[in-house]
């Protein structure tokens, strides 16, 4: 009887412990543009009930207070309703929404939004590790790919690079 409580209580700490553990696209991130390499936004991607979300915490080369006044009033599945999205400032709100996860670093299903133009995609969020080469790219630190797709596979990657809480939050100009 013991050793079965034992079992028990062992297999519910290692569940738990297993559960817990983060996916390796949460944390901070810096959005690089595709075109120029340069950083564009800091970013904090997170877990909420299951579904991947991510927000922008500061903008490159912009001042704080900065309104979404590109996007529509909604969106359909935006995690925020009753307030017309484009009164409220880029920092903050989920602009990447709704993910669900397939694997480890693995997300789909979910929507991205670009507060600069308004324009809603699908999104699919794929954990790149430094080392890891796709094609004829090797990424040497941790990258997430971030693919916004407008259908059967028709969009744009853009690859963002592993920051911390603090660079990520200080883009802004003072």
């Amino acid at each position: 009887m013991k050793k079965t409580i034992m079992f028990v209580l062992i297999l519910t700490i290692t569940t738990a412990v297993c559960f817990a553990q983060t996916d390796p696209v949460e944390g901070f991130w810096l959005s690089i543009d595709e075109n120029t390499n340069e950083v564009t936004a800091g970013w904090q991607i997170f877990q909420q009930n299951g579904r991947l979300y991510g927000r922008i915490v500061s903008i490159a080369n912009e001042y704080r207070g900065l309104i979404a006044d590109q996007v529509r009033p909604n969106y359909r599945d935006f995690p925020i309703q009753n307030v017309a999205l484009n009164t409220l400032e880029v920092a903050g709100p989920p602009w990447i929404f709704g993910l669900t996860r397939r694997g480890v670093g693995d997300w789909r299903g979910g929507n991205i939004i670009d507060p600069g133009d308004g324009r809603m995609w699908n999104c699919r969020i794929t954990f790149r590790p430094a080392g890891s080469s796709v094609g004829r790219r090797t990424f040497q630190t941790d990258t997430l790919e971030m693919r916004g797709e407008i259908g059967l596979g028709i969009g744009r990657s853009q690859f963002w690079q592993r920051s911390d809480e603090q660079t990520a939050s200080n883009l802004w100009l003072d």
